[in-house]
Parts: structure tokens; C-alpha cells; sequence
């Protein structure tokens, strides 16, 4: 590298990258910020003169230049203890990963598990440190949608959004599973093969998804039982007492529906230690199949599959969309079908 191509501190500067490709530096800057309107042999040239020179941008330059900081957020509302413990979440992650790297974005990871934690991430996002956020397992208590709108950063929610008048605000761009239509297809498989008494466990009811399995279970039992209802929270302690707590009330049931496969794992736990057999005394159908449980539960479990890799994948591609293209006609919400997936556990 010549003196004429090295800035002060020895590192290649834009003007070294347009001198090298024999472009002016407006169009070396257009290339390197990602800008529309080069043509494709001067883009080519200018990419060969970064790769030759070793050329790295300035990113708060740029930053200033572009008014993005190729950042995104995403925050989920779940205490670290079921984060790092569902592997859940792991998959949802991995799609939103992947779609950020291909379009060399950063995601930041931010959990927000009471108060304290909403008010922090508050803060964090008036910051101006990203330029959208990705929002997943919302409780309706959540401060966190009303936050980001009213800072006007752009903004995609994973799960049906539940507030009054979600349903309708065409700019509200959400990405969800079929969870009702989950539902019930898992009690429609349990009745065929012939299972009268048919108890559910939800997750917690003040989550969309909870709300809309349950009421997939009942589409289908209208006169349903309300002791063949229990509450869990999505954790395997939270299926182990729900189960305990429906064995009690009735314990001549002979299927359940629990709406994760994290929950289902405790609840057949808590039939074995109790001497039912799984299918025989009790079939269990769970939600999500998550390889790691559904697969490797003994019996191994029937579940109702969701798509939440490409759930995370989908979420990303809308708020990109909306980032890169704001002047585009806005994107429609996305509603993914389920699958029943039959497995030995019913």
C-alpha cells in the first residue's frame, strides 16, 4: 500500500477506495454503504479496491451517513431461567439469526423479566443504538409495543397481538403459528382414537397463544369439564403440578392436550410416578415439537408442530422490509398453519 492510499493512523481510507477504482468518493461511498444507482461494473471495481486495499468502513461514519446502525433488537419477555433453559426459544433465535447475518445486521439480545427490566430496555431503545425491534412472548402487561411506537422505531411482534384494537391497526405487522386451529387438531386426534375424558393444560393466560390453544380445545369440547382445565406456565415444573393438580380432580381422564412440549414432558412424568401408562391409561398430545423434547420423551410425543424457526426467519423479513423500503406498501401479518405430528405418546 503507498502513503497516498493509507490515511494518518496507516489504515486505507474511502478516498484511497475510490482513488484505487478510479470512481469519485460519492460513488466508493454509495458501494460501501450498501446505496442504490451504481452501476454494476463501477460497483465491481470499487469491491475489488476494498478487498485489495483491506479496507474497512468507519461504522459510526457511516452510521451518520446512512442513519442506521445495522442493529436490531430483540426483546423477549421471559425471565432468564425458562430463556436459557427452553430450547424454544434457541430455535426462534436461529431463524432471526440467520436472516440478520445475510443481511449483515446485528441482533441485540434483551430480556425483560419484571419493572425494572422494561424500564432499562427503555431506555437502552431511546438511545438510537438500533434500527427496529423484534418483540416475542408479550404478556398483556407489556409496556414494551407501546414503547417502541412511541419512539417511533419500526417494530415486529412474534405471537397475535392481544391489546384492544391490535386486530385491527393495518400498520401493526405480526408473525404467528395457527394456534387455535393447533389446538384442535390435537383433540381431534385424541377423540379418534377414542378418548372421552380429554383434560387440557394451558400455558399462561395471559399470553395470546396460551389463550388461542385453549380455545382451540374448546371449539371442540363446548361442554367441556372446567376440572379438566389446568393452568401452566410453559416450563416442565409448571406441567408437572398442572398434571398433578388434574390427576387429583379427575383422575379417571384418559388424554390430555398440553400446550407445550416442555409441559407435556413433566405431565408424563407425573403419569408414570402416578402408575398410568402413556398411551394406554392416558395418550398425551403436546404443542411446538421441539426435536430435542418430542423426539427424545419416552413414549416419544405426539405434538402439533409450529414453525418456529421460520417464525423468527418471517419476523425478520417483514421489519427489514419496513427498514429498507419504508416508502413500500406495508406488508400484510403472517399466520403460519400447524401440523399434527403422531408419535407414540397418543
Amino acid at each position: 500500500m503507498t502513503e497516498s492510499e493509507a490515511g494518518t493512523g496507516g489504515r486505507p481510507t474511502l478516498e484511497s477506495v475510490a482513488e484505487r477504482a478510479g470512481v469519485s468518493r460519492a460513488t466508493a461511498s454509495r458501494v460501501v454503504n450498501g446505496g442504490a444507482g451504481v452501476r454494476v461494473a463501477l460497483r465491481e471495481k470499487v469491491e475489488r479496491a476494498v478487498a485489495e486495499l483491506g479496507y474497512v468502513p468507519n461504522l459510526a461514519a457511516r452510521t451518520l451517513v446512512t442513519r442506521r446502525n445495522r442493529a436490531i433488537a430483540v426483546v423477549i419477555a421471559e425471565p432468564e431461567a425458562r430463556f436459557f433453559s427452553d430450547p424454544f426459544f434457541a430455535q426462534h433465535l436461529r431463524g432471526i439469526s440467520r436472516e440478520l447475518a445475510a443481511a449483515d445486521n446485528q441482533m441485540v439480545l434483551l430480556l425483560a423479566e419484571d419493572e425494572r427490566d422494561h424500564e432499562r430496555i427503555g431506555r437502552y431503545l431511546s438511545g438510537g443504538h438500533v434500527d427496529g425491534v423484534l418483540l416475542f412472548s408479550l404478556h398483556r402487561s407489556d409496556p414494551t409495543p407501546e414503547t417502541v411506537h412511541r419512539l417511533g422505531l419500526p417494530f415486529v411482534i412474534g405471537g397475535r397481538p392481544g391489546w384492544p384494537g391490535a386486530e385491527s391497526d393495518r400498520d401493526l405487522l405480526y408473525v404467528d403459528n395457527d394456534n387455535r386451529g393447533g389446538a384442535r387438531l390435537a383433540v381431534q386426534h385424541l377423540r379418534s382414537i377414542g378418548r372421552k375424558r380429554i383434560a387440557t393444560i394451558t400455558g399462561p393466560l395471559d399470553q395470546t397463544s396460551s389463550i388461542d390453544r385453549l380455545d382451540g380445545y374448546r371449539d371442540l369440547l363446548p361442554d367441556g369439564d372446567d376440572d379438566l382445565i389446568a393452568t401452566g406456565d410453559f416450563t416442565a415444573d409448571g406441567g408437572i403440578r398442572a398434571m398433578t393438580e388434574l390427576l387429583s380432580r379427575r383422575p379417571d381422564l384418559d388424554g390430555v392436550f398440553v400446550a407445550s412440549d416442555v409441559m407435556a414432558s413433566g405431565a408424563i412424568r407425573v403419569l408414570r410416578a402416578a402408575g398410568r401408562r402413556v398411551p394406554e391409561d392416558v395418550a398425551v398430545v403436546g404443542f411446538d415439537d421441539v426435536e430435542s423434547i418430542a423426539a427424545w420423551t419416552e413414549p416419544r410425543l405426539t405434538t402439533v408442530r409450529q414453525e418456529i424457526e421460520e417464525m423468527g426467519r418471517l419476523m425478520t423479513r417483514l421489519l427489514l422490509r419496513r427498514l429498507n423500503d419504508p416508502e413500500a406498501s406495508a406488508p400484510s401479518s403472517v399466520i403460519i398453519p400447524t401440523l399434527l405430528v403422531v408419535r407414540e405418546s397418543a
